[in-house]
């Protein structure tokens, strides 16, 4: 499709909005939307958050914290159900997907397939389901749930199914030691 061309749908005809808008180069570094400074170090993903930046405390206290990708804050689920994990972006302020600016949401889709395949290959799941909801909790974090046909809440999501089982503190350490490795935290 070229230029001013449209797109059909189902009856509906979709101009292309960004058809005519200029192409803009990118910055040699990247920063992540807080300054216009590049990173003195070169490398975007030693770029430090926002300090005024938290993480909830409903996900604090619903979570084990085993790191941070150059965007996202890696958290686990306390629930033995399901291989569980979190992906909380540290920007201040972030309820939506659309609230990050364009290259912090393809950070964000770099890291949610990083670990969406580094627990599918540790749990040998038959799904994942990946959302971002935040009906309950505002601030923005995409859920990573390794689903199985023989789970306790298949096929329909797992909000509510179970209450949250306690992990087994070695299986736990286990998971989150190989979960470390494949998405290049230790």
């Amino acid at each position: 499709m070229g230029p001013g061309s449209a797109l059909r749908l189902s009856g509906t005809t979709i101009e292309h909005a960004y058809a005519a808008a200029p192409i803009l180069p990118l910055a040699n570094s990247v920063s992540y939307g807080r300054t216009n400074k590049p990173d003195p170090s070169g490398h975007p993903e030693t770029f430090m958050p926002d300090p005024a930046w938290s993480l909830h405390s409903r996900l604090k206290e619903d979570t084990i914290d085993i790191g941070d990708l150059p965007l996202s804050k890696v958290l686990v689920i306390k629930d033995a159900h399901y291989p569980w994990l979190l992906l909380v972006p540290r920007r201040p302020d972030a309820v939506e997907i659309i609230d990050l600016d364009e290259v912090q949401q393809a950070q964000l889709m770099t890291e949610i397939s990083r670990v969406s395949r580094a627990l599918k290959e540790i749990t040998k799941c038959d799904k994942l389901n990946v959302a971002a909801l935040g009906n309950l909790v505002p601030q923005l974090h995409v859920h990573i749930i390794a689903r199985r046909t023989s789970d306790a809440a298949w096929p329909r999501p797992v909000w509510g199914v179970m209450p949250p089982l306690a992990h087994d503190a070695a299986e736990v350490q286990n998971f989150i030691s190989a979960l470390r490795r494949k998405i290049w935290l230790g």
